[in-house]
């Protein structure tokens, strides 16, 4: 597949953004109606994007590349070039939770009822945004040799290396879809505040766990897998936060 969709005065235009913002709209339309749920201005939402989607993506890139430096270090203006696709899930989430606590802050609300306002759509956005990575050749998974399995969605062919592969990014986007699906049946029965988040925090991070062990590109910390290390951290954290609440509310 061509990683340009069309070009726009003179500039090409890649599927790669445009699926990124495909995600961002659909997640911001989805925290918008749970901000309504919620008893709250569905115009909160819009506002907090306006601080949270630079800060996801600045802090999604600034991951991204402190963990491959090696490439751009001789280049690094390289790093500004975001269409080419290195963009971290986790960064961009850590993004979003710092923008939402300084709203939270000065706008005196409940970074709690924030927060489950917009983990489905975040989720949401993720399941979406995968899909870039299928334009961009990338988020694949071990090669697949068994030609009964060399077919779409089972697998992905890369250009790079003429090879089939695992199509790890598209277990993730199921997964997610998945995810996204359980949080919003949830949303009426949390007992607390920031429930959902911590819900999505567990559920994304048990499917990326699992998914990241296949991965052919993930990014190292020494001999380990970074994302399999947040991603444990994010499920213990998650699951102590909800005992230790449920015991005090007891």
């Amino acid at each position: 597949m061509d990683r340009v969709a069309f070009e726009l005065f003179g500039r090409a235009v890649h599927w790669y953004g445009i699926i990124i913002v495909m995600g961002i709209i659909a997640g911001t339309y989805i925290a918008m109606i749970n901000a309504k749920h919620l008893k709250y201005n569905p115009d909160v939402v819009l506002d907090l994007c306006l601080l949270a989607i630079p800060f996801a993506v600045i802090m999604a890139r600034l991951y991204f590349v402190i963990f491959t430096w090696e490439a751009y270090a001789q280049r690094p203006i390289d790093a500004l070039k975001i269409w080419e696709g290195g963009l971290s899930i986790h960064g961009a989430v850590a993004g979003g939770v710092i923008a939402g606590w300084i709203f939270s802050h000065f706008k005196k609300l409940s970074f709690g009822d924030l927060a489950d306002i917009a983990a489905p759509g975040v989720i949401l956005g993720q399941a979406i945004g995968r899909w870039g990575n299928f334009f961009n050749q990338e988020a694949y998974g071990l090669p697949v040799y068994n030609i009964d399995w060399q077919w779409f969605p089972a697998a992905v062919f890369i250009e790079a290396n003429q090879q089939w592969h695992m199509a790890a990014f598209f277990y993730e986007s199921v997964w997610n879809f998945l995810v996204f699906a359980g949080l919003m049946l949830y949303r009426n029965k949390r007992k607390s505040s920031g429930e959902v988040f911590l819900l999505y925090m567990i559920f994304y991070s048990l499917g990326r766990l699992v998914i990241e062990s296949v991965r052919m590109d993930s990014l190292f910390m020494g001999p380990f897998r970074a994302a399999q290390i947040f991603s444990v951290a994010l499920i213990v954290l998650g699951i102590v936060i909800i005992v230790i609440r449920r015991l005090k509310s007891k």
